[in-house]
């Protein structure tokens, strides 16, 4: 099942609050919302991909909690990015001085802030074009460092901010680089 995108004109737009309480009465759907305000309705991942989520979010949870910089978000939470779309990456992490900066209402809700580095793991039903498109979209709110996990092609694209996107075939793990120091994403468990 691919994701279904519901084109919202602007004479029927909706605010920031409208689309969080449109979120939270349909808490058993996940929904994004593009810059231009149009509504996308994801599907639930399978098995495989749901536990890949989870294996990659627990790592990046394990090393957030060692590290103590920043803090870890799993695909459950939902950004209101700068330029005004509302994504929730399956992981993100934001630096802890950014974070303390939001008022704990902005917290509490969709956080109006863009994470330093993101993932998205590329499901069976997800269009690569539309992810490739949404990861340029971090770049362009502010996300530091990106990669898009392909486990079909076993591919990562790697976005990082004033430079190509990089392709790496079938590497065993990823480097979090300086935006990450001493983080690393094994991929082994992933293919």
């Amino acid at each position: 099942m691919t994701p279904f995108i519901l084109n919202n004109p602007d004479t029927a737009s909706i605010t920031d609050e409208q689309f969080y309480q449109l979120c939270a009465a349909n808490g058993d759907l996940r929904l994004e919302r593009t810059a231009k305000g149009d509504l996308i309705i994801m599907p639930p991942t399978g098995g495989t991909t749901g536990n890949w989520n989870f294996k990659i979010a627990q790592q990046l949870a394990n090393w957030t909690d060692t590290d103590g910089t920043g803090i870890g978000f799993d695909s459950s939470t939902c950004f209101k990015l700068p330029k005004g779309a509302d994504y929730s990456p399956d992981a993100a992490w934001i630096p802890l001085a950014k974070w303390e900066a939001l008022t704990p209402e902005q917290q509490e809700k969709f956080p109006p802030i863009c994470p330093d580095f993101v993932i998205e793991l590329r499901s069976p039903s997800d269009s690569l074009k539309l992810l490739q498109d949404k990861m340029q979209e971090y770049l362009d709110n502010g996300t530091q460092l990106g990669w898009l996990i392909n486990p079909q092609n076993r591919q990562v694209e790697i976005y990082r901010q004033g430079q190509d996107k990089q392709i790496l075939d079938h590497p065993p793990s990823l480097s979090g680089e300086d935006i990450l120091p001493g983080f690393v994403l094994n991929l082994h468990l992933i293919w």
